[in-house]
């Protein structure tokens, strides 16, 4: 017989929650930030492994994607094994396997190296995103995880807007038969491999294991979590089923609605050094600050944007706002000079960072929690590829036309397209939807991972309201 939850005292359980947060969030930032600079620093090397290793436009545009491509591989499986090992262990491997692939990047010597090292580097980080989403689910009631994923976010801004100025200092290291390029992967690399330590020393996979916390605490969270799944439950007569909603048509418009986020982020953030450097003579460190220029505007609209769009609620239309804002600032980029393309850019990036921010908590609210892990992944990974997509036919354009204009007016078009298509987004489950399934086939889904079973047995832990 199906037990429930008690209520939890809402002071408890926002005492519990602000701890949480205060807990786990500077971590999760300082994650998000090593590791978006592992990502997005082969952009400020560009010029650098044309001249010492021949690698063009096209082989750079190519190798740039690749790692999305690993990425996609990958992720479903990765955090379906957080789901197993714990948080913990999981992470602190994504940690210590992305880090070691980004120092090995020092040893490019040619396209193919190239090519398989940043294969390995997005194989090695798949699962990170997600798992930290994953996280939150387990340990924050609903009403405080559109916050906390706010300011996880922040991450990326906060890189982007550092990475520029660390990676251009870093550029100009020249010692052991080194050159500048290669030290700035083998420093930043190893940075990850420094912080794997300090995750393993500082999170916990349940807050049942939280010293941190009271019994108290632990057990208004805990409840907390198990009343929401209890309240979906409630309303749905069956559950959904991970291979039923692959094919379901939300989850192919969230795929494509991140796809078209994705595609403008990595079309802005591999290119944008680039683009920089025609506006005049300029140093590596002098690009790398021009460079943080958009993404520290990005960082003020991600917050403000987000405390309207919890004030005003209607998260289709915010984010189809923010993706209408990304289309007109890329489209502009291709009217004037160099200067006038930068201003545009800056603009565009107030959309795309925002847009991928308020994205989440649409299909979180759709999905059931059982399966939310693997199906946040799946739109993830999918979404990400537009991150292989950008650069591959930026490069192809640069190399063949001598201009990426195509591209930035492609850009244009689909964050459109995708500003219409986030209204057809549905943010809750219709009552006996077709994408759900029986008893039966929940068993045939939870026994494949241990954990996850167990986690059925104990209570829902991992909600994704």
């Amino acid at each position: 017989m199906k037990t429930f939850a008690n209520t939890p005292d809402p002071a408890v359980l926002a005492r519990a929650a602000a701890k949480v947060k205060r807990h786990v969030l500077p971590l999760f930032v300082i994650m998000f930030i090593v590791n978006y600079i592992d990502r997005v620093n082969i952009g400020f090397v560009r010029s650098h492994m044309e001249t010492d290793l021949g690698i063009g436009a096209a082989a750079y545009g190519l190798g740039a994607g690749l790692f999305f491509i690993g990425y996609a591989i990958f992720e479903v499986p990765s955090n379906m094994l957080l789901q197993r090992y714990g948080a913990r262990a999981w992470l602190t491997r994504i940690m210590f396997t992305w880090g070691a692939a980004a120092m090995a990047m020092a040893f490019v010597r040619g396209e193919t190296s190239f090519y398989v090292l940043r294969f390995i580097l997005g194989a090695a980080e798949a699962g990170f995103f997600p798992g930290i989403i994953y996280y939150f689910t387990q340990w924050l009631p609903a009403a405080e995880r559109g916050k906390a994923m706010a300011i996880f976010l922040s991450g990326s801004a906060i890189a982007s807007v550092i990475s520029g100025p660390v990676s251009g200092a870093l550029l100009h290291i020249d010692g052991l038969s080194l050159h500048g390029w290669q030290w700035m992967f083998l420093i930043e690399g190893f940075a990850s491999i420094v912080l794997c330590g300090f995750v393993w020393f500082w999170l916990q996979s349940h807050p049942r294991q939280a010293r941190w916390l009271s019994k108290e605490e632990q057990a208004a969270l805990v409840a907390a979590i198990e009343l929401e799944q209890q309240a979906r439950e409630a309303n749905q007569v069956s559950r959904p089923s991970v291979f039923r909603l692959l094919a379901d048509r939300q989850i192919a418009l969230f795929c494509f609605i991140y796809f078209a986020i994705a595609l403008t982020i990595y079309g802005a953030t591999f290119w944008l050094p680039s683009m920089i450097k025609q506006m005049g003579s300029l140093s590596d460190f002098e690009v790398g600050l021009f460079n943080s220029i958009p993404w520290l505007i990005s960082i003020v609209a991600m917050y403000g944007f987000a405390a309207m769009a919890s004030k005003w609620k209607h998260q289709q239309a915010w984010v189809a706002l923010m993706l209408v804002i990304a289309a007109f600032g890329m489209f502009m980029s291709t009217t004037g000079g160099a200067v006038f393309a930068f201003v545009a850019i800056c603009f565009a990036a107030i959309g795309f960072k925002a847009a991928s921010a308020l994205f989440w908590p649409i299909p979180q609210g759709y999905l059931d929690a059982r399966i939310a892990a693997a199906v946040i992944a799946l739109i993830n990974s999918i979404g990400n590829l537009g991150g292989f997509v950008a650069p591959t036919a930026f490069g192809f354009l640069e190399q063949t036309t001598g201009s990426i204009e195509g591209g930035l007016y492609g850009l244009a078009v689909t964050s459109l397209l995708a500003a219409a298509a986030v209204f057809l987004a549905r943010t809750a489950p219709r009552n006996g939807a077709s994408s759900q399934l029986t008893p039966k086939q929940v068993t045939q889904i939870t026994t494949q991972t241990p954990t996850h079973h167990h986690a059925m047995r104990c209570g829902p832990q991992g909600a994704a309201s």
